[in-house]
């Protein structure tokens, strides 16, 4: 009777032992399986494919396709300066893409040495000490403070305004300025490499205005001057231009 209890027992330990076993060998074969060996990086401006790779691939399972597609499943991010969302697909089991999804930055206030910049809302969301080509300077306010996180703290209505409709009315247009100027009287002028572009106080012409400048960009090009748009409405379409030498 023992001895039957015995080799029982001792067929019990063989059968969990093995079934360990096969899960081990099973979980080591998908381990090696998905082992990354390519890396596709799409979506990111800020940072190089080798800079994203090294943020989302660490720890002890960084390299395995299955874990990171589970932790980067749009996952938003903390502490990575200019990017919301990072996410992982699974192309092959050895070869994952990485999508970063990016905040959408308007423009950028020099602030005590540093880039403040904001978003679309005029919500201050970086702070950075590297200057991002493509995305425009506001420059001819004055500021006491900036906080990360808060509203820019324009205390002329109009002016923050006008912020925000230009910085918008870039991005629908396609257009790429370097700066954007608040005279003191409340003019607007926009800077495209040599070229500005006067547009005046009127924010109900912002629009005719913006929508007009693509096509009169592209035949100045190569020129330096200033583009006279003040005066621009639907009816008077005429645009004069100030050659600078």
């Amino acid at each position: 009777m023992h001895r039957r209890k015995g080799k029982s027992k001792i067929l019990k330990l063989l059968i969990v032992l093995s079934g360990l076993c096969i899960t081990m060998l099973g979980v080591y074969l998908v381990m090696h399986k998905h082992t990354v060996k390519n890396v596709y990086v799409e979506g990111n401006l800020h940072y190089t494919k080798e800079e994203i790779q090294d943020m989302v691939m660490t720890g002890p399972l960084g390299n395995n396709s299955l874990y990171l597609s589970l932790k980067y499943r749009l996952k938003k991010t903390e502490n990575i300066p200019f990017i919301d969302v990072l996410d992982v697909n699974i192309l092959t089991p050895d070869t994952i893409k990485i999508t970063v999804y990016e905040k959408a930055l308007a423009g950028y206030i020099r602030y005590m040495d540093a880039y403040m910049y904001f978003d679309r809302d005029g919500y201050v969301v970086e702070c950075s000490k590297v200057k991002t080509e493509g995305i425009p300077q506001i420059t001819g306010l004055s500021f006491d403070h900036m906080i990360l996180g808060e509203i820019l703290p324009v205390e002329n209505q109009d002016a923050f305004e006008s912020i925000m409709e230009l910085t918008k009315l870039l991005d629908k247009y396609d257009l790429e300025a370097d700066k954007i100027f608040f005279h003191s009287a409340g003019d607007m002028t926009i800077y495209f490499g040599d070229i500005k572009a006067a547009l005046g106080s009127d924010r109900n012409q912002l629009e005719i205005k913006m929508m007009r400048l693509p096509q009169l960009l592209a035949k100045l090009e190569g020129k330096k001057g200033t583009l006279r748009m003040e005066n621009l409405t639907q009816d008077r379409t005429d645009v004069s231009f100030q050659v600078e030498h």
